[in-house]
């Protein structure tokens, strides 16, 4: 037997094996090694931050050369366009299930916060929370801004359809929809994926959390007495 073997290929930080190991062609192929791609720059930014990481450095992760990136992505500002999307776009295909679920609109919200949640704790978190929509070019950044602000706006209108059927306790929708994203978005400063809690019991966690301050209040029956102290 020969000595001249294959050298083994460095460890993919995806889950599974190396879609470049396969040596037979597949369907769908181009797009499952694009996804890889674009999940291996996300892990590279998360780790060394995005000025911090070069494209060699996401092609050693991958176990192939740098010119097979570029065979996918025209350049690094691309890779990061895509983190974004690729966490953004879960958040609002969260809103149209959302909507098929139905029932209230507080179960809607419900849904969506765990569909943020999740997104959030994904490995494209930190890209979307951290990484700073200025490094992308004007076109790219205009249709960040645009997906953020459908977001923003998806969870406003719920708010109102809450309050105005009673299922969420009168409020500003404007503020509430911010003080949700900022308790939601800073998840990528403290998750990790080792830890005990999964991506799935954290956004559990934070549906629990947000049901008790949107509850309704009821009033205590008045009795002309004073309440006791505790």
């Amino acid at each position: 037997m020969s000595d001249r073997r294959r050298r083994p290929e460095p460890p993919l930080p995806l889950d599974g094996a190396s879609p470049w190991s396969a040596r037979r062609r597949r369907p769908r192929d181009h797009e499952v090694k694009r996804e890889a791609v674009i999940r291996a720059a996300a892990r590279a930014f998360n780790e060394r931050g995005y000025h911090h990481t070069s494209l060699d450095d996401i092609a050693a992760g991958l176990g192939v050369t740098k010119p097979t990136v570029y065979y996918y992505v025209a350049n690094k500002e691309q890779l990061l366009f895509e983190c974004f999307l690729a966490g953004l776009t879960p958040i609002r295909d969260a809103f149209h299930a959302a909507e098929r679920l139905g029932g209230t609109a507080r179960d809607r919200l419900d849904a969506v916060i765990r569909g943020y949640a999740a997104a959030i704790a994904s490995e494209y978190g930190w890209c979307m929370v951290r990484a700073h929509d200025q490094d992308l070019g004007p076109e790219m950044r205009r249709q960040i801004n645009a997906l953020k602000s459908e977001i923003d706006q998806g969870i406003r209108r719920l708010l109102r359809a809450g309050v105005d059927e009673g299922s969420i306790a009168p409020c500003d929708p404007k503020l509430t929809a911010f003080a949700m994203a900022g308790a939601l978005n800073w998840i990528a400063h403290w998750y990790r994926a080792d830890q005990p809690m999964s991506a799935a019991d954290v956004a559990d966690a934070f549906v629990a959390f947000f049901a008790q301050g949107l509850a309704p209040r009821t009033r205590a029956p008045a009795t002309g007495r004073p309440p006791r102290n505790p």
